[in-house]
């Protein structure tokens, strides 16, 4: 099960990346606060959609080949900490999506370390 949890996760993380890498505009209009942070900046999101396109891959080969679990745990380190933020900003009263935040963001970024972290037992050659 945490295998599929992390594949599922993976998917998503690298097309969130290819749709802002591909389409940055429609990316940006669509997600509930994108637009709450400023006008849109092709750099930044060009940016950001190349991390979580690494990101979802690294965390997509390191669940579905344990020996190489380093990459899925820096994958999804990026994740979680992206997560992170957002948590914060949640705690911190700044969220204006906190619903969206949570299930959008911060449950799936903890999912994605967990199922990065290989089960003890586990043949990692």
């Amino acid at each position: 099960m945490k295998r599929l949890i992390a594949i599922i996760l993976a998917i998503t993380t690298t097309l969130n990346g290819v749709v802002m890498l591909v389409n940055g505009p429609l990316w940006y209009a669509s997600l509930p606060g994108v637009t709450d942070t400023g006008p849109y900046n092709p750099h930044f999101v060009l940016d950001i959609g190349a991390a979580f396109l690494v990101a979802g891959i690294a965390l997509g080969v390191g669940t579905w080949r344990p020996a190489y679990w380093p990459a899925a745990v820096t994958g999804a380190a990026f994740i979680a900490l992206h997560g992170l933020i957002h948590l914060v900003a949640i705690a911190s009263g700044h969220s204006h999506h906190t619903t969206f935040d949570l299930l959008a963001i911060v449950i799936p970024s903890a999912l994605a370390l967990y199922c990065a972290i290989p089960d003890k037992g586990v043949h990692l050659a």
